[in-house]
């Protein structure tokens, strides 16, 4: 089944077939992608990296659709991208990589908002095959973003 590159780029290498939980696998696996591309580039890394997940992501969705059914838990590639987009801030407001506490609560955000799914998110999920699988999590990613960018502030003006 891995043999399509539609369904490698889309089960991001396989790990959308682990049995529990495998957005939350996928968003995990790819903090460490993402500070990879950070080192490659510190100011367009991160961003290209969210690009090129979200180019990927609806590449790959239609043929995953096909295969798996709509909106399948094994396509993985548009967490990929959400949570990359989290991240994109580093490059244009933070001069390093993001600490320990910056990718947890990152990474933290991002997963209640894909999981709850509240202000709006559940709405764009509805709209029709890839768009709708990909913008629940571009705009969790989005929220997860304000939420995190809004606590490394509190945390450097009381800290």
């Amino acid at each position: 089944m891995l043999s399509s590159p539609k369904i490698l780029t889309g089960t991001l290498l396989g790990i959308g077939f682990l049995p529990k939980a495998p957005g939350t696998w996928a968003s995990a696996a790819t903090l460490p992608l993402l500070y990879f591309s950070w080192l490659l580039s510190p100011m367009w890394g991160i961003p290209a990296f969210a690009f090129i997940a979200i180019i990927l992501s609806l590449w790959a969705a239609d043929h995953n659709i096909h295969e798996f059914g709509d909106d399948p838990p094994e396509f993985v590639m548009d967490e990929c991208a959400g949570q990359a987009l989290v991240f994109v801030p580093v490059a244009l407001l933070h001069s390093s990589f993001p600490d320990l506490f910056h990718l947890f609560t990152g990474f933290f955000f991002f997963r209640v908002f894909d999981i709850l799914k509240p202000f709006g998110v559940d709405r764009l999920q509805k709209l029709p095959g890839k768009f709708g699988i990909l913008g629940d999590d571009l705009l969790a990613g989005l929220y997860a973003t304000i939420c995190t960018e809004l606590i490394l502030t509190l945390k450097a003006t009381l800290f």
